[in-house]
């Protein structure tokens, strides 16, 4: 198999036996019976089911670049030409369990270098894990290549001389403000200094970019988000090629009881089946809106102050995205000039539904700052838009429909 496509619907059913389910089945149990004296493959669900092996396996082919088949709770070869072998993902019971894991990989008295826009829940998280002494934070703009390697280096003499491990969070494109890391020399860099690295790739997804390819440690997902894509579970995935850090995160895992259940992991695979297809019709919706709100720009039609996307040749990171991601993913952002106009324009969607969270099938707008943990870099009007599947026409519609309501409003209170 050649395509991701393929490998998306055929990954994790096993092999082709008479009478066999087409689709892997669920277990609803807590434990497992064993023979006295001997080893059993399975024992207590905390630390394991067969039913979450076809979809960390599936997770671990993508993020590798590889097209093969289910190998059945192994270790994950791939083909030659994708030179990455990964051990089977690690399912968590949210995308926070994942990163959380993830982070504790660093002993107390660590450092964490780590972007100053990313995702909120992990953000302070950070702060809180900082301000309790467990790890000593640097946070930096990350789409400042040598600024970002500067600080790789002077945290890596620091550490060295402390006896300190470092890591290296990478978010890209990061939340919400989309700014796009040079994955390539970051990871290198890190990778010269003996840092620990990850990347959180839950907007780009395996689709469209694959950080293990490039050096990282671990990639993390919100699994909630693009690959369940239906806005109906929560789930968390971590995925590495280090079998030390695979037991270690492993054994988290097991002794925290951060775990899926059943039912969310069945409903996962199902969604991540349709991913591709998904992902190309709010691709293809994202760019468009991208095009048509950039337009406005400038007219006074609209309270538009800008819109940001990584497919416009606006975006500071555009050149970069273009070489370095297979596609500029279903986020954008459009900025209004304050918090107020923002929520009016929100308050007049009918389409578009105010809610956090993204990468379901329907379109979702939210005001970022409306959280008291978002950096105050984030400016006060900007909406995060996530694109679902609908028609574009219906989505420009509508959110037009509530910009240009506002904009009349406007006018008319200032005579």
């Amino acid at each position: 198999m050649t395509d991701e496509r393929t490998y998306l619907v055929s990954g994790g059913r096993g092999a082709h036996q008479e009478g066999a389910p087409v689709n892997p089945p669920v277990d609803f149990t807590s434990t497992y019976r064993y023979r006295p004296g001997a080893e059993s493959r399975w024992d207590y669900a905390r630390e394991g089911v067969p039913s979450w092996a076809p979809l960390e396996e599936l997770l671990a082919h993508l993020e590798a670049g590889t097209r093969q088949g289910h190998r059945g709770h192994g270790f994950v070869t791939t083909a030659e030409e994708h030179p990455v072998a990964v051990l089977p993902g690690l399912l968590f019971s949210s995308g926070m369990a994942a990163i959380s894991a993830v982070t504790h990989l660093l002993p107390p008295g660590g450092h964490l270098i780590l972007p100053r826009h990313s995702y909120m829940g992990f953000s302070s998280l950070a702060q809180q894990m900082a301000d309790r002494g467990l790890l000593t934070l640097h946070r930096v703009d990350i789409a400042e290549t040598e600024a970002v390697k500067t600080t790789i280096a002077d945290v890596a003499t620091l550490a060295q001389a402390q006896d300190s491990p470092v890591m290296l969070w990478v978010e890209s494109p990061t939340n919400p403000m989309l700014e796009v890391a040079d994955l390539p020399a970051l990871l290198a860099e890190a990778k010269r200094r003996g840092l620990i690295t990850v990347v959180d790739n839950t907007f780009a997804t395996p689709l469209r970019q694959q950080p293990l390819k490039h050096g990282a440690d671990v990639v993390v997902h919100s699994v909630t988000k693009f690959l369940a894509g239906h806005s109906d579970l929560i789930m968390g995935a971590a995925i590495t090629a280090d079998e030390e850090l695979h037991r270690r995160l492993h054994e988290h895992r097991t002794l925290h009881g951060a775990i899926p259940g059943p039912m969310e992991v069945f409903l996962a695979l199902r969604g991540v089946r349709t991913l591709a297809v998904r992902l190309d019709a709010a691709e293809s919706n994202a760019g468009e809106l991208a095009r048509r709100f950039a337009a406005l720009l400038g007219t006074g039609e609209t309270p538009l102050r800008g819109v940001r996307y990584p497919g416009l040749d606006t975006h500071p990171q555009h050149s970069r995205a273009a070489a370095q991601l297979g596609g500029f993913g279903a986020i954008l952002t459009i900025e209004l000039p304050d918090g107020d106009t923002a929520d009016a324009v929100l308050e007049n969607l009918s389409l578009w539904t105010p809610a956090t969270s993204l990468g379901g099938v329907e379109s979702l707008a939210e005001r970022r700052r409306r959280h008291a943990t978002e950096p105050e870099t984030v400016p006060d009007g900007l909406i995060r838009l996530s694109v679902g599947i609908e028609h574009v026409d219906d989505l420009y519609a509508d959110l037009l429909h509530a910009l240009r309501l506002v904009a009349s409003e406007n006018r008319d209170e200032n005579g």
